[in-house]
């Protein structure tokens, strides 16, 4: 765990000054499907290092970040962006997150530590996703729009089928930047009907 691949993608990073190579899969991910509007309120969950929020904050109105790592300092002070160092899965109410509303989009580019045995790891990151998928009512607005990772498996497969109802259109997609021996790919739910 934790390899880095110094390969094109994070090297344009660094020069770019983001904070790690995902957030091209994000910029890929907005530039097709349209996820983000100028006028949104965005929750990201498992945000850190924080790559996406650099990406997400000059985009829409307002960005929330949550992980369970310690608040990252570097992006600390981008005006329109507010971290809290919590379980995304222990809120009870928004309030405690500062809002007053449901979030117009939320973003999850979390992962399980991995252990390099892929069924453990399909497991583990299926279990993540359910758990996402839970928490939707309380997040999200009708009609909002919703981006999260997945390691591909035949378990995830069939639990995305039988949740896409829950969105006007639900699409898999994986970027160009996600490196050739990852399992992931990304889901782009749109139009949440809650």
């Amino acid at each position: 765990m934790g390899f880095k691949v110094k390969d094109h993608y994070f090297k344009k990073a660094k020069k770019e000054q983001f904070l790690a190579r995902s957030v091209y899969k994000l910029e890929e991910i907005d530039k097709k499907f349209k996820v983000l509007k100028k006028s949104d309120i965005v929750f990201d969950l498992g945000y850190y290092p924080g790559s996406w929020i650099q990406y997400t904050a000059e985009k829409v109105k307002k960005v929330i970040g949550i992980d369970i790592k310690e608040v990252n300092k570097k992006i600390i002070n981008i005006s329109n962006v507010d971290l809290f160092k919590k379980d995304a899965f222990d809120i009870e109410d928004i309030s405690e997150l500062g809002v007053d509303q449901k979030f117009d989009v939320i973003l999850s580019d979390m992962a399980p530590d991995t252990t390099g045995i892929k069924s453990v790891d399909q497991d583990r990151s299926l279990a993540l996703v359910e758990k996402v998928f839970k928490i939707l009512p309380t997040f999200l607005n009708k009609d909002g729009n919703f981006v999260i990772k997945v390691f591909d498996g035949n378990d995830a497969q069939i639990f995305l089928k039988n949740n896409k109802k829950l969105f006007k259109s639900f699409n898999y997609f994986r970027p160009k930047s996600t490196r050739s021996v990852s399992k992931e790919f990304f889901v782009i739910g749109k139009g949440y009907q809650g």
